[in-house]
């Protein structure tokens, strides 16, 4: 029995390692020196106790809500994650692209779950991850009230020319973000990457309290009906944000 607990700790501490990157069965069985069948048996009671999360039948194994809940992480929101997951995995079937659920800390944005495509060729993200260079990012501090983005602005600066050249200035970083709150949208294309990310509100009592993202390599982008892609997005974050209220 010691041995099992000493080999589910050793999994999850395998996962936690990339927590963004889904680990397969055959790669976590040989990390930890076990045959599949163990691994398998270990994993799914893992699944079923939320400290592992199964991603689909064959994409594998990401550290599930109960692993963040017990690190005291704050970007961890059982609320949140409880009234999206139906609705991600809905819209990541319809579209069959990658989807995340995030909120702000600080300068940086917190992956709180995902979804993710049946396509062969994936684009990932960090689950924490600057916020001037994401568009859920971006589009959470949009919708700080004025006095807190002023005290952002004064705490951490304004964002590097590189990453999102319109917004270097005061002036230019203002105007972006309100026409980010105008359309309740915010795009970004990742500099060297080739990858688009889209990010609409999540509200909570009329408040926003999330961004739903869908992310993609911008060849799929370019040939996508972009503004069925927006709506699609947008109708989803309204029923999360119906479920919140």
């Amino acid at each position: 029995m010691i041995q099992v607990i000493h080999r589910a700790i050793d999994i999850i501490e395998f996962i936690a390692r990339e927590p963004e990157r889904p680990k397969a069965l055959g790669e976590v069985a040989e990390a930890v020196g076990l045959n599949h069948a163990t691994c398998a048996n270990i994993l799914k009671t893992l699944v079923a106790r939320e400290f592992i999360e199964q991603i689909g039948a064959k994409k594998g194994y990401l550290l599930g809500a109960k692993a963040y809940a017990l690190t005291g992480n704050d970007g961890y929101r059982k609320d949140l994650i409880e009234a999206a997951t139906e609705e991600m995995n809905r819209l990541t079937v319809a579209l069959n692209e990658n989807l995340l659920l995030a909120v702000l800390k600080g300068n940086q944005r917190i992956v709180l779950t995902r979804t993710t495509s049946e396509h062969d060729l994936q684009v990932r993200t960090a689950d924490q991850k600057d916020v001037f260079n994401t568009a859920s990012g971006r589009l959470l501090l949009a919708f700080l009230p004025e006095v807190e983005l002023e005290k952002f602005i004064q705490k951490y600066g304004l964002p590097a020319a590189e990453i999102w050249p319109e917004a270097a200035t005061t002036e230019g970083l203002k105007a972006a973000l309100a026409q980010i709150r105008h359309e309740e949208l915010a795009i970004q294309a990742t500099a060297g990457r080739q990858v688009i990310g889209l990010a609409v509100p999540v509200r909570k009592a009329e408040k926003v309290v999330a961004s739903l993202s869908v992310y993609l390599p911008e060849y799929r982008y370019m040939m996508t009906d972009k503004a069925r892609l927006v709506r699609d997005l947008l109708g989803a974050a309204s029923v999360i944000s119906g479920k919140l209220a």
